[in-house]
């Protein structure tokens, strides 16, 4: 039988360069780890700050959308504007809890420092520490009745009739300014919404249901 030749080696596809053998995983060079990129997602917050809605740490069961609590919002608002009207006060020479005691002597005059309490939404405690103050300058009268020595009466005296038309003025002004761009139609809402929010939170029995227009 006549020897046979070395056999013929394959030739490489046409448009592919010869090289050398291609090297297995066990014997291809180690190739650097990339450098960790920037951290994705939401910048952290301030210390103590709640997470914000949408991230990781918020709980399942949050507002639809995102959207800030209700409540939260309300108290945000609520703060910022007891801030604006405490400095509006605090320039008319009062405070809110002045305005608040000038206010119910002048409409109605509680027959007792007690229901003055009740009226202006104090700790009869507390009341007495304003009243004290107010005393001090002159603004209110506290006498005992002569029915009862335990009743104390609160009158207003001529400066405090005078502080209280400045307070007017300055809470009224505060008004118009916080009514601004805003239409009847649209504080008759406002009222009727903070009436809802009011009644969900004093119902033992879950929140109130009323219908959309």
């Amino acid at each position: 039988m006549p020897s046979q030749g070395p056999l013929p080696q394959p030739e490489s596809p046409p448009g592919l360069p010869e090289g050398p053998p291609s090297q297995s995983p066990s014997q291809a060079p180690l190739q650097p780890e990339p450098a960790p990129g920037p951290r994705q997602g939401p910048p952290p917050g301030p210390r103590g700050a709640p997470p914000p809605f949408g991230s990781p740490l918020t709980p399942p069961g949050g507002p639809p959308g995102g959207r800030v609590p209700v409540g939260l919002r309300l108290t945000q608002v609520a703060r910022v504007v007891e801030r604006a009207f405490d400095e509006e006060l605090a320039a008319a020479g009062g405070s809110l809890p002045t305005w608040l005691i000038l206010l119910n002597l002048k409409i109605h005059t509680p027959p007792s420092q007690k229901e003055l309490a009740e009226a202006v939404g104090l700790k009869e405690a507390t009341l007495t520490h304003h009243l004290a103050g107010m005393e001090e300058r002159g603004l209110v009268t506290r006498t005992r009745d002569a029915a009862n020595r335990r009743v104390q009466v609160v009158a207003l005296t001529q400066d405090g009739e005078e502080a209280f038309l400045r307070l007017r003025d300055a809470a009224m002004a505060f008004d118009a300014r916080l009514r601004a761009g805003l239409a009847d139609s649209d504080l008759d809402r406002l009222d009727d919404l903070l009436t809802t929010l009011a009644a969900n939170v004093a119902r033992p029995d879950g929140p109130a249901t009323r219908p959309h227009n």
